[in-house]
């Protein structure tokens, strides 16, 4: 995976996917009533929304509706799929399990090593440019979980399940937010951010044999805005994180190269199709659509409806002969209908 930055991804065969979705089927139910709060990553009822949502309450609460500073910690944990450790992975799951079977099945799925029965595919030239701290070729035995599977995403869950319960119990920290090891904390104090910091950095080198990535520390005001999962939490508003808005006029920009060639409308809105070849098969039409909205859907949560309009305005070219407004807030695209119309037969 390439966006939003180089990544070694695992697919398992469709028939380990089953095995993954049993497994996790079973051990949901006893670990979900364990995890806190405000631990949102591949979590029913959880998810990016949910999280920000939360923040800006608790925002709103600490800084008695922004009348009063406040400060944030903004964390990251320094390679954690391929840093984790498979033996205390392992132990976790063991003092809270007590079947046998899932045991077993839980042993086998965590210390299988991927490496050693795969196919690679994709762009291969990109591997010369992973580092290695990214790959599980090159890290020590016993450690490090395939990204890509369901068992990965709830197995970082139980990990770090362990941190969440520091921060919460011993740290006492009121206001604190994870989403896989991207995590956030809150105070009207910023020493104590600091101090929660090395507090932090300590428990994970000893417990869990991680470390704080240490070019990924911010710490800031909330009222300066405050990036997180995607967004910029301002003030009594959000907006969405540059990068993202770059890559969606890009994708754009693509989009309309793949275009090219294909005839657009005319003047009196109907589509020129006197060749069936001038037309874009149906197939590339609705792959721009579902990348589209899935921007405009990510925008939407957002206070970004001017933003949309000229990017509607200014980005979408050759695109707006075929997609359209599927709304008035420009939330949602849609086909145009004489694009999807039949061409008439010559002499009819």
């Amino acid at each position: 995976m390439e966006e939003p930055t180089l990544r070694e991804i695992f697919a398992a065969d469709f028939r380990d996917r089953v095995v993954h979705h049993l497994l996790y089927n079973f051990l949901e139910p006893i670990f979900e009533p364990k995890f806190i709060h405000g631990s949102y990553a591949c979590r029913k009822n959880k998810g990016i929304h949910n999280s920000i949502g939360n923040l800006q309450t608790a925002i709103r609460k600490l800084t008695v509706n922004h009348r009063r500073v406040a400060h944030y910690l903004h964390l990251d944990i320094c390679g954690f799929f391929m840093a984790l450790n498979k033996d205390i992975l392992f132990r976790l799951l063991e003092s809270h399990l007590k079947n046998p079977d899932a045991l077993w099945l839980a042993k086998t799925i965590i210390f299988n090593n991927p490496v050693k029965n795969h196919a690679m595919k994709g762009n291969l030239s990109l591997f010369a440019k992973l580092p290695s701290h990214k790959s599980l070729f090159h890290v020590p035995e016993n450690q490090g979980l395939p990204i890509g599977n369901l068992t990965s995403q709830f197995f970082a869950n139980v990990y770090l399940n362990e941190l969440d319960q520091f921060a919460k119990h011993a740290l006492k920290a009121k206001y604190y937010f994870r989403y896989v090891d991207d995590f956030l904390l809150l105070s009207k104090d910023k020493k104590e951010l600091l101090d929660w910091r090395d507090k932090i950095g300590i428990f994970l080198k000893e417990r869990l044999k991680l470390e704080l990535h240490p070019d990924k520390q911010i710490l800031g005001r909330t009222d300066s805005g405050i990036d997180w999962l995607g967004y910029i939490i301002k003030p009594g508003y959000m907006l969405v994180r540059k990068r993202i808005v770059k890559n969606f006029k890009r994708k754009l920009f693509e989009f309309n190269k793949e275009l090219a060639p294909y005839q657009g409308r005319v003047s009196s809105g109907q589509l020129m199709l006197p060749f069936a070849a001038a037309k874009p098969p149906s197939e590339l039409v609705r792959k721009i659509l579902g990348v589209v909205n899935s921007y405009l859907g990510l925008f939407g949560h957002a206070d970004t409806f001017r933003l949309r309009r000229k990017i509607w305005q200014n980005h979408f070219g050759k695109i707006f002969d075929f997609l359209e407004p599927a709304d008035g807030k420009l939330k949602i695209a849609r086909i145009r209908e004489d694009f999807l119309a039949r061409p008439k037969r010559a002499g009819k």
